[in-house]
């Protein structure tokens, strides 16, 4: 398999091969679960295409936990067929499908009760550890239980009375967005027509059985007529509003529950290990983030804007308080760098309280050529895009007596994982032969795999491209540049705030390195001046917008305020 570059000329080729040939499975959504469909139905040999209105992942997929786990509060609830379907996932990707994207992480669980709380939790982790070694792909130590010296030893930051004893375990983290990316980029190696900010805004329809779409190019205007044998309603927290362009009702509801999560740097926390702490809701996570910590989320119904779910100052503090009950140097706001806020697709279900709802998800046909998936969880994506293009697959032999293979997608490792292991051994020769700090190698690594040589080809031929960028210099402008010319971005907001995650891990939110980003990609995406000085208004208004919502006191009114800054390509 040969890498394809998500350039702005593989975009329009994508558009103008959609519309000139009847595919067999257009997917609508480049989330987690629609670029998994794609991918999924590419490597069985069928013509698909996949379109997003927006950025791949700028949705829940790339405002995530970013975790890979089974989802350890599941068999709290009994669930144990989730739970032991998640961690079969997580050993996949980690060993098989993108271990270079996705990496062990330690948790520390706090006990707070002498006696039964150690032999309660510590049965939950034995049987999440006992469950791991089932699905025969574990890779990761075994959970230990500890004393409070102990835990206070591994976690500094704990106040003594927090705790009487810990259980340290371990799950796996995973760069969310760069993960869906890579997901949209392999598919498109096998084949699939691949296109972003382009917005299905019509099902076509012949009699009862829907036969395509038209979507709006939302960068040149234009409205192109797609064809397709069966079109993939793969929108998450927009399934409904896209049910609803077919014109028939729905087989089934989504709701969405708003997390928000802080990041805030390495050094307020002394730890080496992530935090699970439970709450009167939920649990909540302490997750490491390379030089930085993730502490959420919240789980709180949310019914207004989908696009751009705002953190409210409640938020911001019910996050603060809790993770500070536990601290013994507590953290200001002054702490916080970044914030995002997510929304979680719910399937419908008869409780009020958002984290009780099913993650697991549901794939319907509502009508003749129309698969729908909602609901699930990040980790369990691969098994929701096989389900749905199984169940598009049977409409589609149904329909022309099609023989179509089984989903293969368990042996097929992501672009960038073939040959990682090796390049990490070796990432001392790398550093030596690249004139770069070992340092930079291994975060290339983490980020790109194998294709890191397109990088380092790209720094030799340029060497400036790589000295880090004077705004955020854990970042290399390579980096920047090569976002555009190869992983789809278009605009400033994909850069900052999914190729890499400048937005959240600087304290200027970005503001000091969007004009040498815009000036890196000026060129690689054909921006005029007056272009390039729109996209710095477009993200300055944006960080404006959020920071002015997250001192808002509620979900309306920071609402209002995150709709302040409207996007820099409008969806109508």
């Amino acid at each position: 398999m040969q890498s394809v570059a998500l350039s702005p000329q593989f975009r329009d080729s994508s558009l103008r091969e959609m519309a000139a040939q009847e595919l067999d499975v257009l997917v609508v959504g480049g989330g987690v679960v629609g670029t998994g469909a794609a991918l999924d139905a590419a490597t069985r040999g069928l013509r698909v295409g996949l379109v997003e209105a927006r950025d791949f992942a700028s949705g829940t997929s790339s405002r995530s936990s970013k975790l890979i786990h089974g989802g350890l509060r599941y068999l709290e609830m009994l669930d144990f067929a989730l739970v032991a379907e998640a961690l079969k996932e997580r050993g996949l990707l980690m060993q098989r499908l993108a271990p270079h994207l996705i990496r062990p992480v330690g948790f520390l669980y706090p006990l707070q009760h002498r006696g039964w709380e150690r032999l309660y939790a510590g049965s939950g982790v034995a049987l999440y550890d006992v469950l791991s070694r089932l699905s025969g792909r574990s890779g990761l130590p075994l959970h230990r239980h500890l004393t409070r010296r102990g835990a206070r030893r591994l976690v500094p930051a704990l106040r003594k009375d927090a705790l009487v004893g810990a259980l340290h375990y371990y799950d796996a983290q995973v760069d969310d967005a760069r993960h869906t990316m890579f997901l949209a980029r392999t598919s498109a190696a096998y084949g699939a027509h691949v296109a972003s900010r382009a917005r299905v805004v019509e099902l076509l329809r012949e009699g009862e059985r829907v036969t395509g779409a038209v979507v709006h190019d939302l960068e040149s205007g234009e409205h192109i007529t797609v064809r397709a044998k069966q079109v993939v309603n793969a929108t998450g927290v927009w399934t409904d509003e896209t049910q609803s362009l077919g014109g028939q009702r729905g087989v089934f509801r989504v709701r969405a529950s708003k997390g928000v999560h802080l990041v805030v740097p390495k050094d307020r926390i002394r730890s080496e290990s992530g935090l699970i702490l439970r709450t009167e809701k939920s649990v909540l996570f302490v997750i490491p983030w390379g030089r930085h910590w993730i502490i959420g989320t919240t789980d709180t119904d949310w019914e207004l804007d989908r696009a751009h779910p705002a953190a409210s100052s409640a938020d911001i503090d019910y996050l603060l308080d809790h993770v500070n009950a536990v601290l013994e140097t507590p953290l200001t706001r002054d702490d916080v760098e970044g914030v995002y806020a997510g929304l979680r697709p719910l399937l419908e279900g008869e409780s009020d309280a958002t984290s009780k709802l099913s993650r697991e998800h549901a794939v319907g046909h509502p009508a003749p050529g129309l698969v729908v998936v909602a609901g699930g969880k990040y980790t369990t994506y691969r098994v929701m895009a096989k389900d749905v293009i199984d169940e598009a697959v049977f409409g589609m032999v149904r329909h022309d007596d099609r023989q179509v293979p089984p989903s293969v997608t368990e042996d097929v490792p992501l672009l960038g994982a073939e040959g990682y292991q090796a390049l990490w051994n070796a990432r001392h020769r790398l550093s030596s032969e690249s004139g770069l700090h070992q340092v930079r190698i291994e975060h290339l690594l983490g980020r790109y795999g194998s294709l890191v040589h397109q990088l380092l080809a790209m720094v030799a031929e340029d060497p400036s491209l790589g000295e880090p960028l004077a705004g955020a210099p854990d970042y290399l402008r390579v980096e920047v540049v090569y976002a555009a010319t190869h992983e789809g971005a278009r605009h400033l907001d994909d850069i900052l705030c999914r190729r890499t995650h400048i937005s959240i891990e600087t304290f200027d939110r970005g503001l000091g390195s969007v004009d040498e980003v815009a000036a890196l990609v000026s060129g690689p995406l054909g921006w005029s001046a007056d272009q390039v000085e729109l996209e710095i208004e477009h993200y300055r208004a944006r960080v404006a917008a959020e920071r002015e919502s997250q001192q808002q006191p509620d979900d309306e009114t920071a609402d209002a305020a995150r709709l302040g800054a409207p996007d820099v390509v409008p969806l109508t």
